[in-house]
């Protein structure tokens, strides 16, 4: 008898307590996503009635001419097609560096490894906006200014993911590589036909932070180029406000905001388990 009121208790205890958690989390998650959806419903509403209905949930009069005039205004099609340039080169040629870079500090024997690898973390300390003048210097000496060139290439390497990926690396048995060694197989072969299925989701978590990365970047397209040919639309936003439709027009503002969120909004929810796996699986040891 007393089993079975220990028992009612512990389970009551239990339902009070993730009751209480999923309330919080789901206050937490309100608050969180409150903005997005103001965000939303703002780029429904009208310039005119912006001002009247500002505290309404639910447009009144919804319309579409926000989203006509966000491409209309400036060249938010131009904007798209130069992110998605700079996304797509920054990101492959990332993956060749991290990848390489990864495999040979977790499979390679070569002297001084743990010295240099040590060296490379420390890099992890340094901001990086120290180096954002160093690398206008250089930039600017290679005649790259307002070029992709400018864009790209102080892009294309992380420490971080080559840690992460070295550590997803390291897990594989070194059984495998010895015995690929017997059959006489290169390492460039085992990294593409081992290591690379075997670390798949890890490498595909990388590719879709990078993806994120780019299409967020701000300070240094912002800082190296002044020509809206090669305006990012991250910093495409500014030339908007300016030179757009003006900063009265909150209405237009959202619309914009929303088009350029969507396709990261669309990639994270697609891709948010294999996300969320390959974090876990990458800083897990053993």
């Amino acid at each position: 008898m007393n089993n079975i009121k220990t028992e009612r208790t512990l389970k009551t205890r239990n339902n009070i307590r993730n009751t209480v958690i999923y309330t919080f989390l789901a206050i937490w998650a309100l608050i969180v996503l409150f903005p997005f959806y103001w965000m939303l419903i703002t780029s429904f509403k009208s310039y005119g009635s912006y001002d009247s209905e500002w505290m309404s949930l639910i447009p009144l009069t919804p319309t579409f001419d926000n989203y006509k005039e966000a491409f209309s205004a400036v060249p938010l099609g131009g904007y798209f097609a130069n992110t998605l340039i700079f996304t797509l080169a920054t990101t492959a040629i990332m993956l060749i560096v991290t990848v390489l870079a990864a495999y040979a500090f977790a499979r390679l024997e070569f002297k001084g490894k743990n010295l240099v690898f040590t060296l490379f973390l420390a890099l992890m300390m340094i901001p990086s906006e120290l180096v954002v003048i160093t690398n206008f210097v250089t930039v600017t000496n290679l005649d790259w200014r307002n070029t992709f060139f400018g864009l790209i290439f102080p892009s294309v390497t992380s420490v971080f993911y080559i840690y992460l990926l070295k550590e997803n690396f390291a897990q594989v048995p070194d059984e495998l590589y010895y015995a690929a060694k017997v059959d006489g197989t290169s390492d460039i072969k085992y990294l593409f036909k081992v290591m690379i299925p075997i670390c798949k989701p890890t490498i595909v978590t990388v590719t879709i932070l990078k993806v994120i990365e780019c299409w967020n970047s701000y300070v240094w397209p912002r800082l190296i180029t002044d020509d809206q040919a090669y305006y990012l639309v991250s910093n495409g936003i500014q030339e908007i406000r300016e030179n757009g439709f003006g900063r009265d027009n909150i209405p237009a503002m959202m619309a914009a905001v929303v088009v350029i969120s969507v396709p990261l909004i669309v990639l994270f929810i697609v891709f948010r388990k294999k996300i969320m796996a390959g974090v876990s699986r990458g800083g897990m040891k053993g």
